[in-house]
């Protein structure tokens, strides 16, 4: 995954996002904003925004961010307020991943109804997002996408809680998963944490978010 970090200036602030121009031929799975689902996409695009963000757009914003780095046709794009240009890139048998993370209110997935979530309280100015974004060199089915989805949270979680922080996450993580195409009956059909590519997801994630993890304690660490 030849990755690129790009800055831009908006409202007097420099930004930076990172781009990977996958080029034709890949199939990709995630939860973002744009480019959400499961079809060809041929770039990913993490974009970074202040923390007060106030755009009530971002899908709109997102399509002139691609637009200005020349990106056409289908892709992915992801934001956070994360720091884009402390992005942390793993590799692990040919399973390559890239994580921004940030922590600024980090969360439990099961909360109990009727709780106040305080990443969305009007004071948090940085409420930080975990990004993950990881590149499988072989063709994997729509169940095996799916499945590996589950591997990359599972180990997210996994290393964030041996970094020290007691949660699964954020409320606002995104992720994408992407594989080349395949001719039917080429496709890997499983990616739990178990088999093979899965298990190389699992330990590339989990490499990436530890250490993007350790590196945020540090920033906060010298910010106070």
């Amino acid at each position: 995954m030849n990755v690129e970090l790009v800055w831009r200036e908006e409202d007097g602030t420099a930004l930076p996002s990172t781009i990977w121009r996958a080029g034709p031929g890949m199939r990709m799975i995630s939860s973002a904003l744009v480019g959400g689902g499961i079809g060809p996409a041929a770039w990913v695009l993490n974009a970074q925004v202040p923390g007060a963000y106030g755009r009530v757009d971002p899908a709109a914003h997102l399509m002139e961010l691609a637009e200005r780095y020349g990106l056409s046709g289908p892709g992915v794009g992801m934001l956070t307020a994360a720091a884009v240009d402390r992005t942390v890139e793993r590799s692990d048998e040919g399973v390559s991943v890239t994580a921004t993370v940030g922590l600024r209110v980090p969360t439990w997935a099961a909360a109990p109804p009727g709780v106040a979530d305080p990443e969305l309280a009007p004071a948090v100015r940085q409420p930080g997002t975990v990004n993950i974004v990881v590149a499988v060199p072989v063709p994997l089915t729509d169940a095996a996408l799916v499945n590996a989805v589950v591997t990359a949270t599972e180990a997210k979680t996994q290393a964030l809680l041996e970094a020290g922080y007691p949660c699964t996450g954020t409320a606002s993580d995104a992720i994408c998963v992407a594989a080349p195409d395949g001719r039917p009956g080429e496709a890997e059909p499983f990616a739990g944490p178990r088999s093979a590519w899965g298990a190389r997801i699992a330990r590339a994630v989990h490499a990436a978010v530890h250490s993007g993890a350790l590196d945020y304690t540090a920033q906060l660490g010298r910010a106070r």
